[in-house]
């Protein structure tokens, strides 16, 4: 208690009173600076992964001000310390000496001749807006600016002063100056461009490019001499730099990636920040000026967008990101939306997922023959592009040519459900209706996805073929969605997560990058011709209903690159065909890249296997044979259905039984048999296909290999029959094959004749609401029937 009121008793004196007075201002001093000085509104700025700018968006009020660097090329520093603040590195924030000179002349002048102030009190009087110019605003600076120096290093306050200076016009700091001054960043500059940006933030709105050349050279040049003279740089530096013109209009700032400048800055909060992606800003210009030769080529089509991206595959980054077409003059198409993140139209680019789904459950094998005939699901009747049928085409045929029929067939095998979560499960993340919903189309363009899902989907698949030929292993986080942020790179390499299998195996992925290289190529287009010599890719084309999205994806060992075009309002143009509009852009931007290697086969995941010539099914007993690398999931594969063993008389004209022939003198004779609806079209492009041969006469009806067959309708469909504007139910067309050409059908409903084919067997009927049975029978008195129902279905 004595020892508190001692206290007490001292804060009276004057002494303690002053004690008092000094702590205060103490605690006021540190507390003076804020936290943060600026608080303007920035720039948003998009750069490559080296740090070179791709994109930039003004701010939002009106002033081009980038985010803060720290880093000062050193001949700004040099020229702006000579022309500022000599004495910068010596100083604690002010110069005595300076600002008493200052005095001096502003009290012979009797008016603000010089300010006298350091480089750190121009950086408080930038940070305080709108305070005036007077003793004690100079004061209060000289006090901030001594706080400054204890908070921030000298080069710190070099890069505060550079990234917040005006530098006239709308312009603030000296990397939107540089780039808006010369066309390129500060670290390009030469000393006379270095000193000549070293001037302006003196007096912004009297001396900046284009006004007052006369003055601005002069000041230029004056500081060039002083840098020469304090051993900057040397005479012929000097005298060269003098000759160098001054800027004149400012630049434009360089576009190059503007749909992703955009998308980075919606995401997580990026907008006025310096954001350093993964793009190649070289290899990016290249892929944007392709993109923009062939947008005037489809121009004449009234196709008015396209996108591109190449994702790079053993890592998943984004090394290119062309958003959409640069906008016409006057013109609005769509030209500012990213069309890399909109949802389209699929057509046939999902037809490698089904294939490779299918190879590794084993349902199928590389060539095992798929129906391609007319095929009708309900009112639901796809067709090939090219509107013909081949009968029956090996699966790895139908993928390369892109036939409609076989593929949806596949699906109806393989399951619309099942095929709808494997989608899900490779990274589809637009595929959210049903199974039912979607139902047969989901392979021929029922469904939409984005380009960017579509180009993380194909990479990591290559990526897990890769992998698995380093190390016979699979890791679950091999599949991942393409990236783009570099701040995001420690997220995506990730020590693989060993896992037993993945969404394809190895052996069935790379039989399907084998067959996506033998797709149709345009053989007309130059970008083709030239690319044939620099490496193999596998790519997949598609084209959606109306003509309104054409896609190609193409991939290597190293990399995807994936295309759309079409436009963005989704109005379909006639010719509007992937291989057509999108082909010639990849393989023009596979040319840009380094020449691609080729994927090793996986052969612990593969078995060279037996298979029949023909049906490119597993052999039996009763097929020429040839040996063919399979994926080893393909061993469970059933043998082939399609060759038998035929009975023949002792001619070998006739099939017989026992009935008719002596078994002593029959021949037996291997025969490769499809049924009579693919036989009737596949042996128009198949010469040597060998048809059954007749039955011998007498043989009886002991049939086992029918000659005859419906397409339409199967046993137990519903057709649904719309209405026709009398109100009568619409016409059905039945069709059916025969092996013989010119066999008369006999058509009969529900037990009632209804007439007779020859040659094309097709029968418009118009039957009631309800369950009914069509029966067909020919010459020879071969019978089919199937039951089927009729439901009525109002427009």
């Amino acid at each position: 208690m004595p020892l508190l009121n001692r206290f007490f008793l001292f804060l009276r004196t004057k002494k303690g009173k002053a004690s008092v007075l000094i702590f205060l201002l103490l605690i006021w001093y540190v507390l003076c600076l804020p936290s943060s000085l600026f608080h303007d509104p920035l720039s948003t700025v998009l750069e490559d992964e080296q740090g070179t700018m791709l994109s930039a968006r003004i701010a939002s009020d009106g002033q081009w001000r980038f985010p803060y660097n720290e880093k000062v090329p050193e001949k700004f520093a040099s020229a702006l310390i000579e022309y500022e603040d000599r004495h910068f590195y010596q100083h604690p924030g002010f110069n005595p000496g300076a600002l008493l000179r200052a005095l001096k002349q502003d009290i012979k002048e009797k008016r603000a001749v010089s300010g006298g102030s350091t480089l750190s009190m121009q950086v408080i009087r930038l940070s305080r807006k709108g305070k005036s110019r007077n003793l004690y605003q100079k004061c209060i600076e000289l006090i901030l600016a001594t706080r400054l120096e204890l908070r921030y290093s000298k080069k710190q306050i070099l890069a505060l002063y550079a990234s917040n200076a005006p530098f006239g016009s709308n312009v603030v700091g000296l990397d939107a100056a540089s780039w808006r001054y010369y066309g390129r960043g500060p670290e390009q500059l030469s000393w006379a461009e270095a000193a000549t940006l070293a001037i302006l933030p003196n007096a912004p709105s009297l001396i900046y490019p284009g006004k007052n050349q006369e003055r601005l050279k002069a000041k230029r040049d004056r500081l060039l001499c002083r840098l020469r003279d304090a051993g900057k740089i040397d005479h012929q530096t000097c005298d060269l730099s003098m000759q160098e013109p001054l800027p004149g209009k400012p630049f434009a700032l360089p576009d190059d990636a503007p749909q992703l400048l955009e998308r980075a800055a919606a995401f997580k909060g990026q907008k006025g920040r310096r954001i350093q992606s993964t793009l190649h800003a070289e290899l990016q210009r290249r892929v944007k000026a392709i993109v923009e030769k062939h947008h005037h080529r489809l121009l004449a089509n009234e196709i008015h967008n396209a996108a591109v991206l190449v994702i790079e595959v053993k890592t998943g980054k984004t090394i290119a990101y062309v958003g959409n077409t640069e906008a016409e003059p006057g013109k609005d198409h769509g030209n500012d939306v990213d069309i890399v993140m909109a949802p389209r139209s699929t057509g046939s680019i999902l037809k490698p997922f089904l294939y490779a789904g299918m190879l590794s459950d084993g349902q199928i094998l590389p060539n095992t023959l798929i129906p391609d005939i007319p095929t009708h699901f309900g009112n639901y009747a796809p067709l090939n592009f090219s509107e013909t049928f081949d009968g029956a085409v090996p699966a790895k045929r139908a993928l390369s040519r892109s036939l409609n029929v076989p593929a949806v067939k596949l699906l109806q095998r393989y399951s619309t459900e099942r095929f709808r979560d494997l989608l899900q499960k490779v990274g589809l993340t637009t595929i959210t209706r049903s199974a039912d919903n979607y139902g047969l189309t989901l392979i021929l363009g029922g469904a939409e996805a984005r380009l960017w899902d579509l180009a993380g989907a194909y990479a990591s698949m290559a990526r897990t073929l890769n992998r698995y030929n380093e190390s016979s292993q699979y890791s679950r986080n091999d599949y991942h969605p393409a990236w783009f942020l570099k701040a995001d790179s420690s997220k995506y390499k990730q020590e693989p997560e060993v896992s037993g299998s993945s969404c394809f195996d190895a052996g069935s992925t790379y039989v399907t990058f084998e067959a996506m290289v033998e797709v149709n190529r345009p053989d007309e287009e130059a970008s083709w011709r030239e690319y044939v010599s620099s490496g193999k890719i596998a790519w997949k084309t598609g084209t959606s209903f109306g003509f309104r999205d054409g896609w190609a994806i193409g991939l290597s060992p190293e990399y995807v690159v994936a295309v759309w075009t079409g436009n963005a309002s989704g109005e379909g143009r006639p010719g509007l065909i992937g291989v057509q509009t999108a082909a010639p852009i990849l393989f023009e931007v596979f040319g840009q890249l380094p020449a691609s290697s080729w994927f090793k086969k996986p052969e612990h995941d593969m078995q060279e296997i037996s298979v029949c010539h023909e049906s490119g099914c597993k052999a039996g007993d009763y097929c020429d044979k040839e040996n063919m690398w399979v994926q080893k999931s393909g061993l469970k594969s059933a043998p082939c259905p399609y060759h038998r063993l035929l009975h023949m008389d002792h001619t070998g004209k006739y099939r017989v039984n026992s009935d008719c022939e002596d078994i002593a003198r029959m021949k037996h004779v291997p025969w490769f048999i499809l049924p009579p609806s693919e036989e009737i079209y596949y042996k128009r492009k198949n010469a040597t296909y060998a048809s059954l041969p007749p039955m011998k006469p007498g043989c009886g009806n002991n049939i086992t290999l029918h000659s005859m067959e419906l397409i339409y309708p199967k046993e137990g469909g519903k057709i649904y029959v719309p209405l026709e504007l009398d109100g009568k139910l619409g016409r059905t067309v039945f069709e059916a094959a025969h092996r013989k050409p010119g066999t008369i059908i006999y058509w009969h409903l529900d037990d009632n004749y209804l007439g007779s084919t020859s040659g094309i067997h097709q029968m418009a009927l118009a039957p009631e609401e309800g369950k009914h049975r069509l029966t067909i029978v020919d010459e020879s008195g071969e019978t089919v029937e199937v039951n089927f129902e009729i439901i009525g279905k109002k427009k």
